[in-house]
Formats: C-alpha cells, sequence, structure tokens
C-alpha cells in the first residue's frame, strides 16, 4: 500500500472500518503524517456530532405527563336500562364483588405502602437521571457544533484512537474515544486538566463503555493539555497512575 493509498482512508479510520491490517498500516502513517491527523480527528468528532443528533431522550416530564392524563379518561359502566334482566343482575353482582376487590385491594396497599414509595422514589430517581443524560448530551453537542471548536488527535494504547475538542467560546472541552479498553475490575479512567504541570480533575469516563463522548468536567481556564489515569472506582483528588494518554488541547 502506497502513501498516496493512506493519505485516502481518513474517513474509514474515523468510522472504524478498515480491516486489521490497513487499520495498523494507517496508525503508523498517522505518526508521522500531521495533516492525516488533523483530518481523521475532524472526520471523528463530526461523526460524533452525528451520534450525538440521532440520539433521542425521553423528555423529562413524559412520565408526568402521561400519568397525568390517565387520571383524566373514565371507562363508561354499562347502561343497565337496556340490558335484559338476568345481564342487570350479574351487573348488580359485579359490584358487589368489586365492593370486596376494592377492600382487598385497599388493605394491600396498607401492608405494601412501604414498597410504593420505594417504588415511587425509584421512578423519580430514573426521571432523574434522564433528566441530568439529556442535559450532558445538549451541552456536549453545544461544545461539537460551536463555530469556534477545535480538535486534537490523542494517542491511546490498544488500537483505541481519540479526539479531543475545545471551544474557547464555551470556555469547555469534550473527549471523543472509540475502541478503548474496559479498565480493570473495581477501577475507572479519570480524566484530568494540565494547569501547568498540576492536574486539575475533569470527571470520569464510562467504565461500561468503550465508544463515548464526554464533556470534561469544570471550565478548561487556560488549561494546557489533559491526561486520562486509571483510579479506583469512584475516582481520586490527584493521578495515582501513569497516564495512558496525554495530550496538548488544541489552540
Amino acid at each position: 500500500m502506497t502513501t498516496a493509498d493512506l493519505h485516502t482512508l481518513t474517513g474509514a479510520y474515523a468510522l472504524h472500518a478498515l480491516p486489521d491490517e490497513e487499520r495498523s498500516a494507517f496508525e503508523r502513517h498517522l505518526a508521522d503524517c500531521d495533516a492525516c491527523a488533523q483530518e481523521t480527528a475532524e472526520l471523528t468528532a463530526t461523526a460524533a456530532r452525528l451520534g450525538l443528533a440521532a440520539t433521542v431522550v425521553p423528555r423529562a416530564a413524559l412520565r408526568d405527563q402521561v400519568l397525568r392524563r390517565i387520571t383524566t379518561i373514565r371507562q363508561e359502566p354499562p347502561h343497565e336500562a337496556v340490558l335484559p334482566r338476568a345481564a342487570r343482575t350479574a351487573a348488580a353482582r359485579g359490584r358487589l364483588m368489586s365492593r370486596w376487590a376494592l377492600a382487598a385491594c385497599l388493605a394491600a396497599a396498607a401492608a405494601l405502602g412501604g414498597t410504593t414509595v420505594w417504588q415511587h422514589q425509584r421512578a423519580d430517581d430514573a426521571a432523574e437521571q434522564a433528566r441530568r443524560a439529556e442535559q450532558g448530551a445538549d451541552e456536549i453537542a453545544a461544545v461539537l457544533a460551536a463555530p469556534d471548536a477545535r480538535t486534537g488527535p490523542a494517542k491511546l494504547a490498544d488500537g483505541a484512537s481519540g479526539t479531543v475538542v475545545v471551544s474557547k467560546s464555551r470556555d469547555r472541552a469534550v473527549f471523543v474515544v472509540s475502541r478503548m479498553a474496559r479498565p480493570p475490575r473495581g477501577k475507572v479512567y479519570q480524566l484530568w486538566f494540565d494547569d501547568g504541570g498540576t492536574m486539575r480533575d475533569a470527571g470520569l469516563m464510562d467504565a461500561g463503555r468503550s465508544d463515548q463522548a464526554v464533556l470534561l468536567s469544570g471550565d478548561v481556564d487556560g488549561a494546557s493539555g489533559m491526561g486520562v489515569t486509571v483510579e479506583p472506582a469512584g475516582g481520586s483528588d490527584h493521578p495515582t497512575s501513569e497516564p495512558v494518554a496525554l495530550m496538548r488541547l488544541p489552540a
């Protein structure tokens, strides 16, 4: 494969569409070709934007809206005047049985009140998680789509590829990564801003996902670079391991 051929593989590489042999050859070429590195980083960021644009997160208010509408709908009872006598008798017996059923339900509700409260709390927690996920996706999309967004490649081990996107106007950064090896059990990848040699916590990655876009916590605030380390679950106050990635933030 010639160098000219390798220059044409930036798009396929950004979309993870290369076979292993071509991917390895392209990555060796990528280390020495600034033009391809820049184009690959931009295409990877664009692919991430399209993925976020196709993601639909349910509105946090959707659950409450459905429950509210349910309470406004009543089932009409049968019109006894037009029913045969046998049917009216059956309806009367049904009402009597309904009273016993209602009493049983009330007793069960009293006995299971604690369970009901617990389930309601879980529903509220799920709604809050959905709201946070929607807000996070909006913030990531805003950085990726910012007119002044700048991208830079991140060199990672084990065939992983990454891109850091920075918007000066929003003072935020996003780390987009693909094929990232999962951390060891009980560990997590932690992101850091490099403030002139001092590492500042920038949040945690999702340990269960190899492809993800992460909004770094906090403002860029003049940081010159970023890094990734492996930390105990829950993160650390300062790096406790050698970085698996270090990169300069794009100017």
